[in-house]
């Protein structure tokens, strides 16, 4: 293009072109180290949300190993193993990015990051690995090979999800674009940008991210195969009412957990106190439920017994039955019961149940000094003076007798309250600002009511200064300046707590007990 031939002006408009072209490369250059930048962008916001999708799930399923040890607890072992050999090899990686960027000023300055000295240099030595490049290729095998292991024989898709992501190729090797056999190091990461280096060990901690929510969704959906087994129902007795007078029909219910009726039995095999029930007469089949029509007999427990078949996958499943009813003799007394305890409370509103077997309750007649009908069989009673108090239930069973009956319960006082300071009672250790801030308040240690008392004052003392009296709940401007006159390690009080029911406040409460706070600073 710049011959001899030409003119000066054709060789200058020949060189513009060679310029306008080298910078179009150059342009071009950069516009792809941005693209790998934003890619990697994109894959770190990837993993850190599925990093807080598996911490979930982790802990969901650290919750039912609690509650289920038996059915939960070896998948939650699994889990933990996966998810820490996955925790050290991210760690792993993540240092190398760290050291990758560390020297640069800006890290988000893509088009800077063009260079492939520093993992060529840290990777490579001469026609090897380096230590370090052994080291990476060491660790991508172990993880691999210890994941497969935890795995074991259960999870065969998620074994080949872990072989695709993690292999470095047929005895370390692998193929270019030539077919040529090279080391799979060399071919991933020799000569390439940083940038793109970055990014491709960034898709590698994503690879290790998915990978562990593959072991956790596998992990669910094996468990939730096993739980739709038919193996791992068992039958329910479902009735309207908990007891049933002698010569009534037993109209109870015999059911699986499932109730809709892809649950329906293909055969029905049960006895009654040994004798066989046949349907139609004794039991009729209707969607999931089979529903029992017998006479439920002399006083006493009954026995139902027998067998639920179910076809699965072509063969049939026995589902055990062994379930049993009483029946009861007419009542002649009432049930009554403290929600609670056995004693009822001054200044508090108790819950009473007060029910009689067989009579609506609607048809129930209870009294008592400062008992009140809720709903139903329930009451609130509200003692007034003195020791103990009786309540009076009397109700008609549908044959027309009367049932009386009288039941005495103790009366006493609400217990005394502890002082706390941000929720702490008793000897607190803090911080001389933080108690500044802090809500004085008090708290019912082991009630069995859920009381929400407040605070109207109280008296605060620093050793060798006045004691201060305080309106309200926090320090005020005179406790704080005797406060900043106390010593480190002294022991500062709280006392004379004025405490109070917020929705009685008619009603004293005991002495509240104080709070002794060591001063840390």
């Amino acid at each position: 293009m710049a011959g001899n031939s030409l003119s000066p002006r054709q060789k200058m408009i020949n060189l513009m072109y060679l310029v306008f072209i080298a910078m179009l490369a150059l342009n071009m250059s950069k516009e792809v180290l941005s693209a790998f930048g934003l890619m990697n962008e994109k894959l770190e916001t990837s993993n850190q949300k599925t990093t807080e999708n598996n911490l979930a799930f982790l802990s969901g399923l650290e919750v039912k190993a609690g509650e289920n040890a038996e059915k939960y607890g070896p998948l939650f072992e699994k889990a933990q193993t996966v998810k820490q050999l996955s925790s050290d090899y991210y760690t792993y990686l993540e240092g190398i990015k760290t050291a990758m960027t560390e020297k640069l000023e800006d890290k988000t300055d893509y088009e800077t990051m063009d260079k492939a000295d520093y993992l060529d240099q840290r990777f490579f030595q001469g026609d090897k690995y380096s230590s370090e490049g052994q080291e990476f290729i060491d660790k991508m095998n172990s993880f691999r090979t210890e994941v497969l292991a935890a795995l074991g024989e259960d999870f065969k898709d998620t074994q080949e999800a872990v072989m695709n992501r993690f292999t470095t190729g047929e005895n370390g090797k692998v193929k270019n674009r030539d077919g040529r056999p090279v080391d799979w190091l060399n071919y991933h990461f020799e000569g390439f940008p940083l940038i793109a280096s970055l990014t491709k060990i960034t898709q590698i901690q994503s690879d290790v991210k998915s990978t562990e929510e593959d072991v956790l969704k596998a992990m669910l959906q094996g468990q939730l195969t096993s739980e739709v087994s038919y193996d791992n129902y068992a039958t329910l007795l479902q009735q309207p009412k908990a007891a049933y007078y002698q010569g009534e029909t037993f109209n109870g219910a015999i059911v699986l957990g499932r109730t809709d009726a892809t649950t329906r039995p293909n055969e029905v095999n049960l006895t009654l106190d040994g004798r066989k029930l046949v349907e139609g007469r004794d039991f009729d089949i209707e969607g999931g439920q089979v529903k029992l029509k017998v006479n439920s007999g002399n006083a006493g427990d009954h026995k139902i017994e027998g067998n639920l078949v179910f076809m699965q996958d072509g063969e049939p499943i026995e589902v055990p039955v062994l379930q049993s009813f009483a029946t009861i003799t007419k009542p002649n007394a009432a049930v009554i019961s403290a929600d609670k305890m056995n004693v009822v409370y001054r200044g508090v509103a108790n819950p009473i149940t007060i029910s009689i077997p067989g009579i609506p309750d609607n048809k129930v007649r209870a009294s008592a000094p400062g008992l009140n009908r809720a709903s139903g069989s329930k009451y609130i009673m509200n003692p007034g003076t003195g020791r103990t108090v009786t309540i009076t239930a009397s109700g008609t069973l549908p044959d027309g007798q009367t049932v009386n009956s009288r039941s005495e319960f103790r009366i006493k006082d609400i217990p005394r309250p502890s002082g706390t300071i941000r929720g702490d009672f008793g000897e607190v250790k803090m911080p001389r600002k933080n108690l500044e801030i802090s809500t004085v308040g008090a708290i019912l240690e082991d009630f069995d009511f859920d009381l929400n008392l407040a605070i109207s004052g109280f008296k605060f003392k620093v050793p060798g200064q006045p004691t201060v009296e305080v309106r309200g709940n926090k320090l005020d401007t005179r406790a704080k300046s005797a406060l900043k006159r106390a010593k480190r390690g002294e022991a500062v009080q709280i006392f004379d707590i004025q405490a109070y029911i917020t929705n009685n406040r008619t009603y004293r409460l005991k002495k509240v007990s104080p709070v002794i706070i060591e001063l840390t600073n």
